[in-house]
């Protein structure tokens, strides 16, 4: 048995608040003539921030490397008022290239702190995106990540308890640490629907009906890619084997022994050219057939920050 046939999942790769992203940052290099400064990877995939750096753009881990007066832009995956705080002390002119749904839940975090409510954040610790929101009200808000850690939230008023998630999170996983916390505590407000975005959901949608054609998945995306590695999880969840890599470099061709059918999806901060190279990767091992299988189309798109519109501009949010 050898390798036929190609699938790919549709929808994949970059999602409206990546290109939203990596847009503001070519948009900045091309209309300011100075150095621009990147807080962070722009999104969470080294060939975009590598592609970016070559086009000129400076990437730093903290501010504390950028000169004062100097233009930074901020990642998709949103910052605290600190940092904040900090560009302003510093004086720096700020583009902010967070993601809008990401911006969304920043917002219900202060709205809630306001009415004085306890915030459970689903999410991990360490991700750039969680580290942002904590940093809007860290004394009102407790991470957890798995339902295991259920057990351990206390709160100061059972009846004022609001849950709210990492947007890049699995659905059905977020799904079931919710349920356990409205066990907990019956009076909690449910995190919006809108919470964990578009995106991530109708990805994990087309991985599940990919996991039901192919042997074998492979899921294109950074190891540090919060979406991506939640894709290879939801895969296998499905029923299929399912194996995260960064690039066609990574493939081992061992995987593919007794594999008819491969299925590849890609995560939302992974570019297209990826997914292709690794397609041409299958042909050369004998796949003759490629197809895609879309299970929903996309059309969501942001507009830039508005400092960065042009007089053609006729963008959208």
């Amino acid at each position: 048995m050898r390798l036929q046939r190609v699938i790919l999942a549709g929808p994949r790769g970059f999602c409206a608040g990546v290109e939203r992203a990596i847009d503001v940052v070519e948009r900045a290099l091309e209309l300011f003539d100075e150095t621009i400064y990147v807080r962070k990877e722009i999104v969470h995939n080294r060939h975009v921030v590598e592609a970016l750096m070559r086009q000129g753009a400076v990437f730093v881990d903290e501010l504390d490397e950028v000169p004062p007066g100097a233009t930074v832009i901020f990642s998709a995956h949103g910052v605290s008022p600190q940092v904040w705080k900090q560009a302003e002390e510093k004086q720096l002119r700020v583009i902010d290239a967070t993601c809008p749904l990401v911006t969304k839940v920043h917002f219900e975090v202060r709205r809630f702190v306001q009415e004085n409510y306890s915030i459970i954040l689903i999410g991990h610790l360490d991700h750039d995106e969680v580290i942002g929101t904590m940093g809007e009200a860290p004394e009102h808000i407790q991470v957890i990540g798995k339902i295991e850690e259920v057990a351990r939230v206390e709160v100061p008023d059972p009846n004022k308890v609001v849950c709210l998630t990492q947007t890049t999170l699995s659905v059905d996983d977020t799904k079931a640490i919710v349920q356990a916390l409205k066990a907990r505590f019956p009076a909690m407000i449910l995190p919006s629907k809108d919470d964990i975005c578009y995106a991530t959901q109708n990805r994990q949608m087309a991985v599940k009906a990919l996991a039901q054609k192919a042997d074998l998945i492979l899921v294109l995306g950074a190891k540090n890619s919060s979406n991506s590695n939640r894709l290879r999880e939801v895969a296998e969840m499905a029923g299929t084997r399912a194996i995260l890599v960064g690039h066609v470099r990574e493939l081992n061709p061992k995987w593919f022994e007794d594999i008819q059918t491969i299925g590849i999806t890609a995560g939302a901060s992974t570019p297209e050219f990826l997914v292709q190279e690794v397609v041409e990767y299958c042909r050369n091992l004998g796949a003759t057939q490629v197809e895609e299988l879309i299970v929903t189309t996309e059309d969501v798109r942001f507009a830039l920050p508005t400092e960065l519109h042009l007089p053609s501009d006729s963008l959208t949010a």
